[in-house]
């Protein structure tokens, strides 16, 4: 509060000012005039003034979150360098590693799939059925590659793509047959993956990465375990019906019905 005084006003130590206002000053004088400054006409005197007593300069008690304390400790992490990912948080090198392995894997076994669907759209082959059903696995390990991939970058990894073995182009085999012995490969390429998968969650929950942990669960084991089933059953068919007409039959079923029963 600001008063302008006269110079003859005297203000003693404890006072209170401009009495019959009603107004009392909680706080202490911040500035006192001179003695050469008080015979000035414009003399001015700085006072803090409370209403209702000092309530409001009473300390807080019991404060669990205090948020400018602690960002403070955020705020250190944040990287300066252009080259650091400024969203990573409690992202580990281990898991960034291990994703970048799912990647791979995911990207290998598409392309054991695409090169059973070539196989089986062989003009000498003829069997869509099977040409359709690897062609849409290798399409759906594909989209599994670029989920990891979408999911590195929204951690703050860094996607590193590394070589894919060529798979191989023939499946003829002289007891099983073709369809048999693809079938069973698929089989033992979607329990190989679930292992993989199970190992990127292990990871997780080394780390105590519940974000990880939940992604992998809700993605893509579920439907891995799926997975597995029906292909389990594809195989137990083929084993029944052997090389001969009925693989034919079972091909039908793959190419109208998108499933054998």
């Amino acid at each position: 509060m600001l008063l302008r005084a006269s110079p003859a006003i005297f203000l003693p130590n404890g006072a209170t000012a401009a009495a019959g206002t009603g107004e009392n000053f909680a706080g202490s004088m911040l500035s006192m005039m001179s003695s050469s400054s008080v015979s000035s006409p414009s003399a001015a005197i700085v006072c803090s003034a409370a209403k209702g007593g000092s309530s409001n300069s009473r300390p807080i008690t019991g404060v669990v979150f205090e948020p400018f304390e602690e960002v403070k400790k955020e705020l250190n992490l944040v990287p300066t360098v252009p080259q650091q990912s400024l969203a990573r948080q409690k992202y580990a090198d281990d898991s960034e590693s291990v994703i970048n392995e799912q990647i791979n894997v995911e990207y290998n076994v598409s392309y054991v799939y695409h090169a059973m669907y070539a196989y089986f759209d062989r003009d000498n082959v003829a069997l869509k059925g099977l040409a359709k059903f690897f062609k849409e696995s290798s399409e759906e390990e594909r989209e599994h590659a670029e989920k990891f991939m979408e999911y590195q970058n929204k951690r703050g990894g860094k996607v590193k793509l590394q070589s894919i073995i060529m798979p191989l182009s023939e499946f003829d085999h002289a007891e099983k047959g073709d369809a048999l012995y693809a079938m069973e490969l698929a089989l033992s390429l979607e329990k190989l993956t679930n292992e993989k998968l199970l190992h990127v969650h292990a990871v997780a929950s080394k780390n105590n990465d519940v974000q990880l942990a939940d992604f992998v669960e809700s993605e893509f084991l579920g439907e891995q375990v799926e997975a597995i089933k029906k292909i389990s059953e594809y195989v137990a068919q083929l084993r029944r019906i052997g090389k001969g007409h009925g693989v034919w039959h079972f091909d039908q079923m793959l190419l109208n019905e998108g499933a054998a029963v």
